[in-house]
């Protein structure tokens, strides 16, 4: 998912607007790129079959914290976005069976299109692996997410579904 596939701004660009976050600290944006760029990176994951050291490797060297097409990239949180991509491969089919069972009756994780499941899985790996982070970050920062790849409609339906996987995978 190249930026220039993206109806609106790349997400992972300095000049990206966003709602205020609770804390502006420099481990907050690197975290927020992080996740930002985890979506995309694993979202190619699907796309191109490849290996996640050569994924990991590829956004380490050329897009994490880079210029790219004229919009510089913020720089990531990398052990957290190798964290985050590692963990999500590693433990897809738990995760996807999270993510369906907290899918609508008649829905499932195949319907809903390839951004959205490289979201979902990410937030839902941060739920069951990253007890570290609260789960209304993880829900907020997942919702800002799913602004800069989907309208509004979308991102409501993200909000609501981690609000499930949240209360069903922390308690």
């Amino acid at each position: 998912m190249a930026c220039a596939e993206v109806p609106h701004p790349c997400p992972f660009a300095r000049n990206r607007r966003k709602a205020a976050p609770v804390t502006t600290t420099p481990d907050y944006r690197a975290r927020s790129a992080a996740r930002l760029a985890a979506v995309q990176a694993l979202y190619q994951l699907e796309m191109r079959g490849e290996t996640v050291p050569r994924l990991l490797t590829e956004f380490h060297q050329h897009r994490l914290g880079q210029e790219i097409e004229g919009a510089e990239y913020l720089a990531a949180d990398e052990p957290f976005f190798d964290d985050v991509v590692s963990g999500v491969a590693r433990r897809q089919a738990e995760l996807d069976e999270l993510i369906g069972a907290a899918l609508a009756e008649g829905w499932t994780l195949n319907r809903l299109d390839r951004p959205m499941r490289a979201l979902l899985r990410a937030a839902a790996y941060e739920l069951v692996a990253r007890a570290d982070v609260p789960a209304a970050s993880v829900i907020n920062e997942y919702v800002d997410v799913a602004h800069a790849f989907h309208p509004e409609k979308e991102a409501r339906f993200v909000n609501g579904l981690l609000d499930t996987l949240a209360r069903r995978v922390r308690g």
